[in-house]
Protein backbone atom coordinates (compact mmCIF):
# COMPACT_ATOMS: atom_id res chain seq x y z
CA UNK A 1 0.00 0.00 0.00
CA UNK A 2 1.12 3.64 -1.26
CA UNK A 3 1.92 5.91 1.49
CA UNK A 4 -0.88 7.98 -0.11
CA UNK A 5 -3.32 5.52 -0.39
CA UNK A 6 -2.86 4.86 3.07
CA UNK A 7 -2.93 8.63 4.43
CA UNK A 8 -6.21 8.74 1.99
CA UNK A 9 -8.02 6.38 3.43
CA UNK A 10 -6.97 7.43 7.06
CA UNK A 11 -8.23 10.42 6.55
CA UNK A 12 -11.29 9.08 4.91
CA UNK A 13 -11.98 7.25 7.95
CA UNK A 14 -11.55 10.10 10.54
CA UNK A 15 -13.92 12.07 8.37
CA UNK A 16 -17.13 9.40 8.26
CA UNK A 17 -16.49 9.30 4.96
CA UNK A 18 -16.00 5.52 5.81
CA UNK A 19 -17.10 3.14 7.99
CA UNK A 20 -14.31 0.95 8.40
CA UNK A 21 -11.12 -0.04 6.71
CA UNK A 22 -9.75 -3.32 5.54
CA UNK A 23 -5.73 -3.98 5.60
CA UNK A 24 -4.26 -7.02 4.39
CA UNK A 25 -1.30 -8.58 6.17
CA UNK A 26 1.06 -7.83 3.31
CA UNK A 27 -0.19 -4.19 3.61
CA UNK A 28 -0.04 -3.86 7.26
CA UNK A 29 3.35 -2.78 8.08
CA UNK A 30 3.27 0.12 4.97
CA UNK A 31 -0.27 1.38 7.04
CA UNK A 32 0.59 1.15 9.99
CA UNK A 33 3.88 3.30 9.63
CA UNK A 34 1.69 5.79 8.50
CA UNK A 35 -1.22 5.63 11.14
CA UNK A 36 0.81 5.66 14.19
CA UNK A 37 2.18 9.33 12.60
CA UNK A 38 -1.14 10.56 12.33
CA UNK A 39 -2.11 12.99 15.81
CA UNK A 40 -5.22 11.16 16.17
CA UNK A 41 -3.58 7.81 16.61
CA UNK A 42 -5.14 6.80 19.35
CA UNK A 43 -8.83 7.33 17.64
CA UNK A 44 -7.84 4.15 15.34
CA UNK A 45 -9.25 0.81 16.76
CA UNK A 46 -7.71 -1.73 14.63
CA UNK A 47 -9.24 -5.52 15.15
CA UNK A 48 -7.43 -8.40 13.95
CA UNK A 49 -9.42 -11.24 11.69
CA UNK A 50 -8.50 -15.07 10.78
CA UNK A 51 -6.38 -14.75 7.81
CA UNK A 52 -4.27 -11.54 8.78
CA UNK A 53 -6.74 -9.30 7.93
CA UNK A 54 -7.31 -5.95 10.26
CA UNK A 55 -10.32 -4.21 10.11
CA UNK A 56 -9.75 -0.72 11.39
CA UNK A 57 -12.39 1.92 12.75
CA UNK A 58 -12.36 5.55 13.78
CA UNK A 59 -13.69 6.13 17.33
CA UNK A 60 -14.88 9.23 18.59
CA UNK A 61 -13.12 9.49 22.19
CA UNK A 62 -9.39 8.56 21.73
CA UNK A 63 -8.06 4.86 23.62
CA UNK A 64 -6.40 5.08 26.92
Amino acid sequence: MSIELANELLEKLSKGELSEIQVTKEDFLSFREQLVKREDFKHYRGIAKHGGLTTYVYLEEARS
